[in-house]
């Protein structure tokens, strides 16, 4: 009798699947990417650090790429979020449409696509908006303005501007003045964290 109950312990130890930590899945461009620094030393990198410091049982998946734009996001999401089946979506695009300016319209049709399919996967959802300089005119106005619309339509927490605690000093960037450089990065993430914080239950 105990020799059968043995071999059945050891029976579902094999086949049980061993405890996994939920994900964070972030979405972004070279902000999040880590462009020109390493990729650990990146606020997506950093939060993962964070996270385990904290002992909260999730990992971070950032599948960012420098480059994107909200379409390309739009298209590799769906592949994403059966790949790493996430607890929690950071969607950080946009930057490329507005420094390209594509038509606002189309970005607002993609971020709201992204947020619905993430939804539909279960997962809960964050938006981290942008801004552009003034010398886009009421280009740069409207574009601000798309990713608080976004986030009260969709009733999604908003990071209203990913880089705002950096964005006004020089020391923080790379000679392209576009990219944050590494001693950025952890204010960045402390910029993210109160908004991003109450979805990790």
């Amino acid at each position: 009798m105990r020799l059968a109950f043995f071999l059945f312990c050891l029976l579902c130890s094999t086949i049980l699947p061993a405890h996994a930590a939920k994900t964070v899945l972030v979405m972004g461009d070279s902000l999040s990417a880590g462009y020109g620094i390493r990729p650990e030393q990146a606020w997506p990198a950093l939060l993962g650090a964070r996270v385990a410091e904290k002992r909260l049982d999730y990992s971070v998946a950032n599948l960012s790429i420098s480059g994107e734009t909200t379409a390309g996001g739009r298209s590799r999401l769906e592949a994403a979020l059966k790949a790493q089946r996430p607890a929690v979506v950071v969607i950080a695009l946009g930057a490329n449409d507005g420094l390209r300016g594509l038509p606002l319209g189309q970005m607002r049709d993609n971020l709201a696509a992204m947020i619905d399919a993430a939804r539909a996967s279960g997962a809960r959802v964050a938006l981290a908006g942008m801004r552009l300089p003034p010398n886009y005119g009421p280009y740069a106005e409207d574009f601000r303005r798309s990713f608080v619309d976004i986030a009260q339509a969709k009733k999604v927490p908003l990071v209203e501007f990913l880089l705002e605690p950096v964005a006004a000093q020089q020391r923080y960037f790379q000679a392209d003045n576009l990219h944050p450089v590494a001693d950025a990065q952890p204010l960045i993430l402390d910029h993210v964290w109160p908004t991003l914080a109450p979805l990790l239950k």
